[in-house]
Parts: C-alpha cells; structure tokens; sequence
C-alpha cells in the first residue's frame, strides 16, 4: 500500500513552533491496527493522525509513540489543513468521525477553529502522589475524562518547576496539565504526558477542552487567548459554547512524503 504523509506544525503560524504531527492520508480503508501503531513509533512525534475518506465524509484516528488515544486536537488541527491545503477540500467546514463522536474544524479568520467537546472536570484532593511530580505544591487540583489538572499561583511557577517524569508516570491519567495565570494571556499551561509515551507535550489542543471549563468557572467568562509553554510553544484562542469548546490556532506544513508499506 501507498499513501502520502505530511508533517504540519499545530499551533503556529511558523515553523519549528506549536506541536508537529504526522498525518496519513489512506485512501478507503484502516491499516492493520499494529502497522499504524508501528508507522507512529517510527515517527516518533507525539502524534500521528491516519484520515480515511473523500469528499465531505471523515474518520480520523489518533496514535502516540506506544498507543491510540481518544482525542487529540493538534493532530486533528493538522489533518484539516492537509485537507484544505493539498488535498483538495472544498467546503468551509471538515468534520471528522472519531472515538469522541464527530469533530469539526472550520476555515476562520485564516485560521481553523477546532469543535470539540467539552470535558467533565471535577475537583480532587491534592493527593501525595500529584504532589511528587513537581517541585511547587498546586494550589487546586481537578479530573477530567483522561487528564489530571493542577493550577498553580502563577506563570513563573509553571516556566520554572521541577518536574520528576518517573512520579508523573504513576498518576493513573493520560497526562498531568499544569496551568496559571499568563502575564500576556488569560492562561498558561504545561502538559506532562510520560503515561502515554510523551513527555511533555509541545502544545496539546485536546487539554484545552479541560482547560477552559475551569478557566470559565475562575475567571468568570467564555473567551480566552491561551498559550502552552513548552520549549516550543504554541497559542491557542479558546471559547466555551455550551457542551462544546472551540479551539483555534494556525498551522505551517513541514513536508510532504510518500509513503509503502
């Protein structure tokens, strides 16, 4: 089997910024389970997306390096702009079918404004093992469907803590979010995700849909200008519509492949 691959930068209207993620473009079918899992390993990016479909109907998945997730907003950011930059996509609007139910992304202002769903979040206890992970104490801590969410006083805390990846591993989520209030945006955030074969991720779209239901609660409001601060960096304009949140950002293309199996 032949297919095209690309690499886009999410998050980033330039390159060597955001988050890069691989996306598939297979022409009718899913490959083997196990190969998409191996194309994604090799790879080595915190996401590769595999995009089956023509013309307006979708599906999408979503692999790490060791294993397919539920959700993941950069790689599906990345894989609509491969539709409507070199594949020929005509409408204004992509939706792709997924494990989290259908997934717009929207051409707006020039950028894409991801509709995804709103996360269940809830408080928690600071527990001792949220604690291990990270050289300040949070001062609140919630849970979502899949990510832990510690907010901290300020964005200083987030740029400078300790993070012990071997204690975050441990937490029984996909990812450990860490986030305060930015100086130049209404928030900030880190995502620690050694439990899924990530690290610390670069910017991780799929987070902000925890993110903003908290934000709205603290900060009294729908709409907000984010940014994720990793070494790479990224930013993100956020808005909570209800059960649903929208999330929009640029993406550059890295390159284009051509792939066999």
């Amino acid at each position: 089997m032949k297919f095209k691959m690309y690499q886009v930068d999410a998050f980033t209207n330039t390159l060597f910024a955001g988050n890069p993620a691989a996306v598939c473009i297979l022409d009718s079918e899913w490959l083997p389970d196990d190969t998409m899992q191996q194309i994604a390993a090799e790879n080595n990016l915190a996401e590769t997306a595999f995009v089956v479909g023509t013309g307006k109907s979708y599906s999408i998945r979503w692999f790490t390096p060791t294993m397919e997730v539920d959700l993941c907003g950069h790689a599906t950011l990345a894989s609509a702009h491969v539709l409507f930059q070199h594949e020929g996509f005509l409408g204004e609007e992509v939706v792709f079918a997924s494990r989290s139910g259908n997934l717009g992304v929207k051409k707006q202002q020039g950028m894409y404004r991801l509709d995804f769903p709103v996360d269940i979040v809830s408080p928690v206890p600071i527990t001792s093992d949220l604690l291990a992970g990270f050289s300040v104490e949070p001062i609140e801590a919630y849970r979502g469907k899949t990510d832990v969410l510690l907010l901290f006083k300020d964005e200083k805390e987030i740029l400078d803590v300790k993070v012990d990846l071997s204690a975050v591993a441990i937490v029984e989520a996909r990812g450990v979010i860490i986030t305060a209030p930015g100086t130049k945006h209404d928030f900030v955030s880190r995502f620690f995700g050694p439990q899924s074969g990530i690290d610390e991720d670069p910017v991780t779209g799929s987070a902000h849909t925890t993110l903003v239901p908290v934000w709205a609660k603290i900060l009294g409001r729908t709409e907000f200008k984010a940014a994720q601060l990793s070494k790479r960096g990224g930013e993100l304009y956020c808005e909570l519509a209800g059960d649903r949140v929208y999330i929009t950002g640029n993406a550059k293309t890295f390159f284009e492949a051509k792939v066999e199996i």
